[in-house]
């Protein structure tokens, strides 16, 4: 299960010694506005969450990263891709402190890069609450197209796709770390 360096970011498999990063994630109110039921999580749904995503990994050969900026060592955020109704699905959640920067949009480069490089997917797809309006931003930036209001888990979403042939990997860095 590899990890990824990009030119400003580390994305590196989640182990269990990190579920504070993914605790203080997932409990800040902004950060979960537009994620599930909106609710922060407790630390108990956190730590399943946490074994969830190295499941995925063992099941699906792909999954999501906790995301560190190379520079400082500072914890940025969880991203990559997982598995959405047997779909590609990109995912990406930031610290608050880390909005803005453009950093979603490196973290899902990266991902979408793998996905379609690594894992040889032919398409993926990224779902948001209509007003996320940041989220769909960085979709759009992407090269991602609208491709219909859907629900999921009893939750109407704006899916947005990209093919492989449609991908452009820029100019970025992106190293794939040996295991």
């Amino acid at each position: 299960m590899p990890s990824i360096e990009t030119d400003r970011l580390l994305l590196r498999m989640i182990r269990a010694d990190d579920l504070d990063h993914l605790a203080a994630l997932f409990s800040d109110p902004e950060v979960v506005k537009y994620v599930g039921d909106g609710k922060p999580a407790a630390r108990d749904e956190a730590a399943r969450a946490l074994e969830s995503i190295i499941r995925h990994w063992h099941g699906h050969g792909f999954g999501r990263w906790l995301v560190f900026e190379k520079q400082t060592g500072d914890f940025i955020g969880l991203g990559g891709l997982r598995s959405l109704f047997d779909m590609p699905e990109l995912v990406y959640h930031l610290t608050k402190a880390n909005w803005g920067k453009g950093y979603a949009t490196e973290i899902a480069r990266a991902a979408l890069r793998f996905g379609f490089q690594e894992c040889g997917h032919a398409r993926i797809v990224a779902i948001t609450k209509p007003p996320n309006t940041a989220s769909i931003h960085v979709m759009e930036k992407l090269g991602m197209r609208f491709e219909k209001i859907a629900t999921y888990y009893n939750i109407e979403v704006a899916q947005y796709t990209i093919s492989r042939d449609d991908f452009t990997p820029g100019e970025g860095g992106f190293r794939i770390l040996p295991d």
